[in-house]
């Protein structure tokens, strides 16, 4: 019974590689488009030449003498940690692989554009053939940093460039409160809802505000309150995208669902999906008191069910795990995807 269980993961693990993306060009492309790899006026004529080159033909070979023949000293370092994560994508075999290996390897010897670059590829892939524009602008925090506001109950969150795109005064304004207020320029983002999604149906989902909020409560009077849960939040699609995040990358199925919070005194396991709510959710599982500033920085909880128990650690099988996402003083988002690849408690290493 063992060994056809093994064989039988084995067999799900190679299903799951053989979905992975094995070719490349597209995002060494862009990762030439990169402002650290893009040419500027002052591009000497052999960055020039190697620059065209590689756009064209993004595998091929460059020899240390056409490195060493850069002039600008950041040009050849950029161009050097291209040509490394090239050659770790080529001896991995996918784009996936290589990313696996580079966050599980400890600290993550890559600049941040460059990862995000990378993730945003494997995003594209498993989102390939989604509709659902709310769902696809909910994917874009797995590698976009975000600007998010409290607005009268509501969590909006805008695209972090965009917003700064959007006007000059973006860093003494918040324009994701006005456009809640209706009160930013006219070239400000729209909310997006499943309501209107329709009509940004060929859009850059980057271009509008995405709605986090998951439940609205209404004050109905003499004291009472009537909570209604948005079936169509940015949180329940974030959740629907984190599902298919897992289960292309470790080939294991989950059920995450939205919570406005956890009372569970068995609470035995939880992943921070960014740097804040790490050390929040940590807080709260040793029993202390975050200070309430930090707790209203809290934008979403989750909880993640494994579809089968047996492919948890059995300590936790059966056990929810909790998500947490949470924003900076300065209310800017930063998801980590690879918290969820690193820290969800695995029978064994997918």
């Amino acid at each position: 019974m063992r060994s056809a269980d093994r064989d039988g993961k084995t067999s799900q693990r190679r299903g799951v590689e053989e979905r992975w993306l094995r070719e490349s060009d597209g995002v060494l492309r862009s990762l030439l488009a990169l402002p650290e790899l893009a040419l500027v006026d002052e591009s000497c004529p052999a960055e020039r030449h190697l620059h065209g080159r590689l756009v064209e033909h993004p595998a091929a070979p460059v020899s240390d003498a056409e490195l060493a023949a850069l002039a600008d000293a950041d040009a050849r370092e950029n161009y050097a940690t291209f040509l490394a994560f090239r050659a770790g994508v080529a001896a991995a075999g996918s784009l996936e692989a290589h990313y696996l290996a580079l966050v599980r390897g400890g600290r993550v010897a890559l600049p941040p554009i460059f990862l995000d670059t990378l993730v945003a590829a494997i995003v594209n892939r498993l989102l390939d053939g989604s509709v659902d524009l709310v769902e696809q602008r909910a994917a874009q925090l797995l590698h976009r940093a975000q600007r998010v506001a409290f607005v009268d109950g509501r969590v909006l969150c805008a695209d972090r460039e965009r917003a700064e795109q959007a006007s000059d005064r973006a860093r003494e304004l918040d324009l994701v409160r006005d456009f809640a207020r209706g009160t930013a320029p006219a070239t400000s983002m729209p909310i997006l809802s499943a309501a209107n999604a329709n009509e940004f149906a060929t859009a850059d989902p980057s271009s509008y505000v995405l709605d986090l909020t998951h439940e609205i409560a209404n004050d109905l009077g003499h004291g009472l309150t009537f909570t209604m849960t948005r079936a169509g939040s940015g949180l329940a699609a974030l959740a629907r995208v984190l599902e298919r995040w897992i289960f292309h990358m470790l080939g294991v199925r989950t059920t995450i669902r939205p919570l406005q919070r956890i009372d569970d005194p068995a609470w035995r396991w939880h992943v921070g999906l960014d740097a804040e709510a790490s050390a929040l959710l940590n807080a709260l599982y040793r029993g202390e008191e975050p200070e309430a500033e930090q707790l209203q920085r809290l934008v979403g909880l989750f909880s993640l069910d494994f579809a089968d128990p047996l492919e948890m650690r059995a300590d936790v099988a059966a056990k929810p795990v909790y998500l947490g996402l949470a924003v900076s003083a300065e209310q800017i988002l930063k998801l980590k995807p690879q918290n969820l690849l690193v820290n969800l408690p695995l029978a064994t290493p997918a």
